[in-house]
């Protein structure tokens, strides 16, 4: 089968399309013929060796798609051939057929394109933990989402508008203001330009931010930590800014506030029930159309090269997603 290989830790520059053999199904997995795999900032850390893992090489990256069972182990009670899925894994999405596990994968309602499901699992699924599980979010609270027009900050902005929450987006670039309006923020920032301080200060009234959802680190969460309400939660999703913040730990005990560690995939393998409860209630919104996955263009396999550039630069709004059926 086709497949995009990674055979060192170079990043995108380092990928190339070949030919493997067919990956077989272990007794708590499905295989998959993939129809289209999404591309993250997690894929471009993995086969750059930046990320908290580094499997064996070479390895297919992705680590989210959407198909149609084809073969199920031995111990799978939840899916048959012929079933239509969306699926996260660490590794393998970049590729003609791929396995995943029973507990991490899901039946996608009738109607739901493979494009738009092969979206979900990882950005709705983080911004469901961190706000839902780890934030314990309650309408009417300021939430203040940084990156929010990538895949992830662009699903929490969905999301929190969905429960009711008042949205501060934080972005990069002006071009970026339209969409995540559109996607439910009351207020946008632009924090390379703006003064973040002053325009949190006067969007909260002084009160500060209730639930802070960071994904780009760097100095920008080391500003957020000093903008911070009582009893607040500041939860790091993850540092596409490249460097990982440092703050005195004297500012969560002035404000009684907590910082929340969220890393979703670690959650979903401890607690896969959980999770996959959680799968099941994301595609329901999704069918019920309670969420809206943006996705930025669609490209075929032979480019998830450029794709992981694109997403590496942070000018991708929402997903890039691959058409690989």
């Amino acid at each position: 089968m086709k497949a995009v290989l990674c055979h060192a830790f170079t990043g995108p520059g380092g990928l190339s399309l070949g030919e493997i053999a067919d990956p077989r199904p272990a007794a708590d997995e499905i295989l998959i013929d993939v129809h289209a795999a999404s591309v993250s900032f997690m894929d471009q850390l993995l086969v750059s060796g930046l990320y908290q893992m580094r499997p064996p090489t070479p390895f297919v990256p992705g680590t989210e798609a959407a198909g149609t069972v084809v073969a199920v182990g031995d111990k799978v009670t939840a899916f048959a051939p012929g079933d239509r899925v969306a699926c996260s894994s660490w590794i393998g999405g970049y590729a003609e057929r791929m396995t995943a596990k029973e507990s991490k994968s899901v039946h996608l309602p009738d109607g739901i394109a493979f494009e738009a499901a092969a979206t979900v699992l990882h950005n709705y699924g983080t911004a469901y933990y961190a706000l839902v599980e780890r934030a314990r979010a309650e309408r009417g609270e300021t939430v203040f989402i940084t990156g929010a027009a990538g895949g992830v900050g662009l699903a929490a902005v969905d999301l929190a508008s969905h429960l009711g929450l008042r949205v501060v987006a934080g972005i990069g670039s002006d071009d970026k203001a339209a969409l995540v309006r559109d996607y439910g923020a009351s207020e946008v920032i632009n924090y390379r330009r703006e003064d973040l301080r002053d325009r949190i200060k006067t969007i909260t009234g002084g009160n500060g931010i209730d639930i802070g959802f960071d994904n780009v680190g760097g100095t920008i969460f080391e500003q957020i930590a000093r903008l911070m309400a009582w009893d607040g939660r500041l939860m790091p999703i993850g540092f596409t800014g490249g460097e990982i913040p440092q703050i005195p730990m004297n500012l969560p005990l002035l404000k009684n506030y907590s910082i929340i560690g969220v890393f979703a995939g670690a959650w979903a393998e401890k607690f896969s029930a959980e999770a996959a409860r959680m799968n099941d209630t994301l595609m329901q919104m999704l069918a019920e159309g309670r969420i809206r996955p943006h996705i930025d263009r669609v490209l075929p396999l032979e480019e998830a090269a450029d794709a992981m550039r694109a997403v590496a630069s942070r000018t991708v709004q929402g997903r890039i997603v691959l058409k690989i059926r």
